[in-house]
């Protein structure tokens, strides 16, 4: 039987996501409370990879067991063992072939920067002390609604296929001091947000006219794009799938 995770975490204390030899990740802290409160090595299998210090409002995972399990019973067990920064809000059975990260039809990110010094969100968002334009901004960001290919917000050493993505939705919306940045697509290359924030920054800097995201896209090299943002403003908020893989009334 396959069942989905659905968890939040803090990403401050972790290596991101994935497993690492060396480090810490989110993966290894679910992995390990599952197979020690189901008394089998339970692998599972993410929605995607965030960074280090990257945050998730929602995430999802994937994982199989024989028997068939009291999924409210098993949530409970998990947040009581797993850290304070870790929490499962559902664990649910699908439909024996879905899968957690191929399945997803959609995924949304958001970022969030202060621009007021805050002694309580130094870990949670990106401080910038300057004026920035959020109209060029959100001009900005309708361009990138008019290409597939992002290379250019890729990380330089990556094995994907293809850099094509259909990004939906790209825009700012001011909140008091936050500045917040959301975006959704099909899917999303290593780095890409981080790196189109960068850039949609340094041009509500007035340090290029909103014309320079189309420059970027279309030069389909990393050095043109602005730096990558830090990880820790980063969240991912929400992941959609397809209602087939759901399994409806235990079916």
């Amino acid at each position: 039987m396959r069942y989905f995770i659905e968890l939040s975490y803090f990403g401050k204390a972790y290596h991101g996501w994935q497993n690492q030899p060396n480090a810490i990740s989110v993966q290894q802290m679910i992995e390990e409370s599952l197979s020690k409160v189901l008394r089998n090595k339970i692998e599972i299998t993410g929605a995607g990879r965030t960074d280090a210090g990257v945050h998730a409002k929602q995430m999802f995972a994937h994982f199989d067991f024989t028997e068939k399990l009291d999924e409210e019973i098993l949530v409970y067990k998990l947040n009581s063992m797993l850290p304070k920064d870790i929490a499962i809000a559902n664990i649910f059975e699908v439909t024996e072939d879905a899968h957690a990260r191929f399945d997803a039809v959609s995924r949304s990110y958001a970022y969030q920067i202060i621009q007021k010094k805050s002694a309580f969100e130094f870990g949670n968002s990106w401080f910038v002390n300057q004026e920035l334009d959020i109209e060029k901004m959100n001009e900005a960001s309708d361009v990138l609604l008019n290409y597939k290919d992002f290379k250019s917000f890729s990380k330089t050493r990556t094995d994907v296929k293809t850099f094509d993505c259909d990004i939906t939705e790209a825009k700012w919306i001011s909140e008091e001091d936050h500045l917040i940045f959301t975006i959704s697509a099909d899917r999303f290359l290593r780095n890409m947000v981080r790196a189109i924030v960068g850039t949609l920054v340094e041009i509500g800097q007035n340090k290029y006219p909103v014309a320079h995201m189309k420059e970027v896209i279309e030069s389909k090299d990393r050095s043109i794009a602005g730096a990558s943002v830090p990880a820790h403003g980063l969240y991912l908020t929400g992941i959609t799938y397809p209602d087939s893989i759901f399994k409806m009334n235990g079916e």
